[in-house]
């Protein structure tokens, strides 16, 4: 059996996309989700061992940790895509804001790289992996999403701390995008304008995030990096 990939937030999106992409070439496996969508279903069907965590809820965190570690010897890598996105307004400061952002990208890898580590130590391959997902912004900042921004520029830093901590058997990196892939209900107007911001005026798609994920995971030399996935937007 092939050492298993730990992936959050497979309900949607880039960490469905990545789930798929596993499971489809024979690598179990293990996902989180906050909310239950039809996609948790098709990734029960085609084998993953998934856990429904609310991952702002301290004991449901250390239930899944103590869960895994009963259940898996070891892993081949953990990808943090589990995130949250919610604006604040600057002339009303909300802490709780900035408490969830900051929880769920920083606190919660935080955690999970700890609890985990002796089981990426064990991996049969070569080197096992951990992978954050950050944001373009951690490096521009936000207007409109300051604690979100806040918060993903500290996940890119504990990539810097996590990779030397755990070198060499464990690579610790991270990839940041920007657009990706347009959500169903944007319209044309809204499109047209994020395209612009980047040299490169279209979606990344999720193929680019996969390929991305396959090279670092394939590296027998990197670590403590951070991929940019922009068009170019930094030149812009």
């Amino acid at each position: 059996m092939n050492n298993p990939v730990l992936i959050t937030g497979v309900g949607k999106r880039i960490g469905y996309q990545l789930a798929k992409h596993f499971l489809e070439n024979d690598v179990p496996v293990i996902g989180t989700y906050r909310s239950h969508y039809d996609t948790i279903d098709e990734l029960t069907q085609m084998g993953a061992k998934l856990f429904q965590v609310d991952f702002y809820v301290t004991a449901k965190v250390d239930e899944f940790c103590e869960s895994v570690k009963s259940q898996f010897d070891h892993l081949r890598a953990i990808i943090h895509n589990a995130s949250d996105w919610i604006p604040e307004k600057v002339e009303r400061p909300n802490d709780e804001i900035f408490d969830k952002m900051m929880t769920i990208h920083g606190k919660i890898p935080y955690q999970l790289n700890l609890a985990f580590a002796d089981l990426l130590s064990n991996t049969t391959d070569d080197m096992a992996d951990i992978i954050h997902f950050t944001d373009y912004v951690a490096q521009t900042g936000s207007k409109k999403h300051i604690a979100y921004a806040a918060s993903k520029a500290a996940l890119e830093n504990l990539t810097l701390s996590f990779a030397t901590l755990l070198s060499p058997k464990i690579k610790v990196n991270s990839i940041a995008p920007a657009l990706i892939k347009f959500n169903p209900g944007d319209d044309e107007a809204y499109k047209q304008k994020a395209v612009n911001k980047a040299l490169l005026p279209r979606e990344g798609g999720y193929s680019e995030v996969i390929d991305t994920v396959d090279y670092i995971m394939r590296s027998q030399y990197v670590t403590g990096r951070c991929f940019a996935l922009d068009g170019g937007r930094h030149l812009k």
